[in-house]
């Protein structure tokens, strides 16, 4: 399937098989997808003014994610993997084009689809506030409303940091995102932005694999907008997340590639940082908490009064929406999340649809996720870890290898607490 992008509600493709995306703005005739409006308008509001490879950089991650909504994998031959072809109009294409096969590879890394890139000149910037904020933040943090980026937040305010948090808005956490901003330390810049990539007829593909490059493109975005990267620094983008679930290993080899989130996957972010050196973006992509786990970053957690009062508000769910924002108590995260508070001995009061994981039907003890754990559990007391782990360490990005293996081992262990606590295998 093949897109064609611009900041011109006025696109029309040469290819009449191809889609046009509009960039930065919305088509009022209703025959073009768009995306990333109320981006420009929320960082015109905040009077921001990012670098220019900043910018086309949103464009790219914009234009993906408009693909990766508009192109549905079950009309692909084996029901999953798709062809996409991207056609983007940027500032400076020159600056992006030698690297378009490398973000061609991350996002396959992302999502296992077949994507070409390809970039050309005409893309227009968002207008320029007249007044420009150059904010003092040293630091930027993805603060999700989830409770490692709120751990995160409290840590690296703690230890001195001043920063700029950069929120990505889905309903049910906007809230939730402003709240810990306020407060945390004396309360931290915030930006609160949203894709707001339409489909035609709201059709939609709710895989949406490749919603990380967004993240780190308003990062970026948000770093490059700072006083400090005016003035010739390098600024780190931190990106919290434990390490179990950053690697995100397959449970069972069902559930190997893109059918496990990516987000923070040291290969990925490695791949973004090679990216990001090449187009002379000056930042620098960090996870602090790559070789820990869930249950070890509560407990480490530099304010435990704050983390104590507001863990419970946070999001982990991977079904969040779907269950009328209410934990389900079931799926993956939910259960790293349980077996956290688990292993940091403090009272869990967040409320799970599913509680009892210990019922044996098919909405508890029996649900796939809960049973994945069980038999990933299985395989390393049988076989080891190794044979478990497989080809999860094999990335060339990845230097420090047994330093995640000891960490994998651990997160297992801390599931263990969990089953072990409704008597589960």
């Amino acid at each position: 399937m093949r897109f064609v992008s611009s900041s011109s509600a006025a696109l029309k493709p040469a290819d009449p098989q191809a889609t046009p995306i509009v960039l930065f703005g919305h088509d009022s005739s209703g025959e073009t997808v768009s995306a990333g409006g109320s981006a420009a308008q929320s960082i015109r509001r905040q009077s921001l003014s990012p670098d220019p490879g900043a910018w086309d950089l949103l464009a790219i991650a914009l234009s993906v994610v408009v693909a990766d909504g508009v192109a549905k994998r079950n009309a692909s031959p084996d029901g999953w993997t798709r062809e996409l072809e991207l056609d983007v109009a940027l500032h400076e294409p020159s600056r992006w084009a030698p690297f378009a096969d490398s973000i061609s590879s991350a996002l396959a890394f992302l999502t296992t689809d077949r994507w070409s890139l390809t970039f050309r000149g005409g893309g227009d910037l968002p207008d320029a506030p007249k007044t420009p904020r150059y904010p003092s933040a040293d630091a930027v943090a993805l603060l999700s409303g989830g409770l490692d980026s709120l751990v995160g937040a409290i840590d690296l305010t703690a230890q001195g940091h001043k920063l700029f948090a950069v929120s990505h808005t889905v309903r049910g956490d906007a809230e939730k995102q402003a709240r810990f901003a306020r407060l945390i330390g004396s309360g931290l810049d915030h930006l609160q932005v949203n894709h707001n990539a339409s489909t035609r007829r709201g059709l939609k593909e709710t895989s949406q694999r490749s919603r990380s490059l967004i993240f780190l493109a308003f990062a970026v975005l948000a770093a490059t907008a700072t006083q400090r990267y005016r003035d010739g620094e390098c600024i780190p983008v931190f990106v919290c997340e434990n390490g179990f679930i950053a690697i995100n290993p397959p449970l069972t080899p069902a559930r190997i590639g893109s059918l496990s989130t990516r987000t923070a996957h040291p290969d990925f972010l490695g791949r973004m940082q090679e990216i990001l050196d090449g187009t002379g973006l000056r930042v620098a992509i960090t996870n602090p908490y790559a070789e820990r786990t869930k249950g070890e970053m509560l407990r480490d957690c530099l304010d435990q009064d704050l983390l104590s009062d507001e863990a419970a508000v946070s999001t982990s769910c991977g079904r969040f929406q779907r269950f009328n924002y209410t934990h389900c108590g079931r799926c993956v995260p939910c259960q790293i999340r349980r077996a956290a508070f688990l292993a940091w001995g403090g009272h869990d009061p967040t409320e799970y649809v599913y509680d009892d994981l210990g019922r044996p039907d098919d909405d508890h003890a029996a649900f796939d996720d809960v049973r994945s754990v069980a038999m990933a559990r299985l395989v390393v007391a049988e076989d080891g870890l190794d044979r478990w782990l497989g080809p999860a360490l094999s990335s060339a990005r990845i230097t420090n290898k047994a330093a995640l293996r000891e960490l994998l081992q651990r997160g297992l262990d801390e599931l263990g607490l969990l089953h072990a606590k409704f008597d589960l295998p």
